[in-house]
């Protein structure tokens, strides 16, 4: 979650000199640089018709919408203001499952799901009376993100049944790819190469390699040893290292407004994490002790 929350900001830094487009096909060339082992053919000849179909939808939703979506959101908005709505996703996938998978959610997501709303709606109306119409633009791109990351994480749950996360991973940056290549290679014309500076590279390199592998291999081995109510809880750190980029290195401001967007959103996902307490079933006593109790 620091990784990803860390770029969120990284990814504003990069698109005030890289064209949206190109940064975005460069993070899918970045990862397919590192994954395309993976890509083998006899492996993905076993991979059957519907299962395709799964892994397209996943590609278009969670790395080609949510990739234009994420990045032009953050060229418009506070990377803290990006930070925290991106930190509904939990709140956003209960949501979700209810509607498209019929999961009806018990009193604490839908609690969760409240504070989240709340917490995007207190930023919105927040930025669209000070800052303008292009942070609100801004921040429902981000919130457009978020919904296109919450299709994938649902898509993914029948998915992971049959196929190596892994696998998945690579195959939708593949698909990615070939879906993205079309806006980025427009972007190619008149763009001046030795005009961004090296450490602006350095960067779009660590994002395509951090927002690809390193946090989806961290996560997925760090969900195998935790339950999934504390990774719940670890999913509020995202807004907060995404507020710590953008004051150290963007000299961003939090006001009172993203103070209690954070404070929505973070009650909402530690509300939807804690365990409700299970009491242990009342056995009956013997016979014999109450007989010694009544002194029979």
């Amino acid at each position: 979650m620091l990784l990803v929350g860390s770029n969120v900001g990284i990814g504003k830094s990069i698109v005030a000199s890289v064209p949206v487009p190109l940064f975005a096909l460069l993070r899918f060339v970045i990862a397919l640089a590192v994954l395309w082992p993976l890509l083998r053919w006899s492996k993905m000849k076993r991979v059957a018709r519907g299962e395709w179909v799964n892994l397209f939808l996943q590609a278009f939703f969670g790395t080609f919408g949510f990739t234009l979506l994420m990045l032009n959101g953050v060229a418009r908005t506070s990377a803290v203001a990006a930070g925290v709505i991106t930190s509904t996703l939990p709140a956003t996938v209960a949501l979700f499952a209810w509607i498209f998978l019929r999961e009806k959610p018990g009193a604490r997501a839908l609690a969760s799901i409240g504070l989240a709303i709340a917490g995007v709606l207190v930023i919105n109306v927040a930025q669209a009376g000070d800052t303008g119409a292009s942070s609100l633009a801004g921040n429902l791109m981000v919130l457009g993100a978020v919904c296109c990351e919450s299709l994938y994480v649902i898509l993914s749950r029948r998915l992971t049944q049959t196929l190596p996360a892994i696998d998945i991973c690579a195959y939708t940056h593949g698909i990615g790819l070939l879906l993205m290549l079309p806006f980025g290679m427009t972007s190619l014309s008149g763009f001046d190469w030795t005009g961004v500076a090296w450490d602006t590279w350095a960067l779009v390199v660590w994002y395509g390699l951090s927002a690809s592998i390193f946090s989806f291999w961290l996560w997925m081995k760090g969900i195998r040893h935790v339950d999934g109510s504390l990774a719940g809880v670890f999913c509020a750190v995202l807004p907060v290292a995404a507020a710590f980029y953008g004051i150290a290195f963007l000299d961003e401001r939090p006001t009172l407004a993203h103070g209690v967007a954070l404070a929505c959103v973070v009650a909402g996902i530690g509300l939807a994490s804690v365990r409700p307490r299970v009491r242990p079933p009342v056995r009956p006593r013997a016979a014999g002790a109450v007989s010694r109790e009544s002194g029979v």
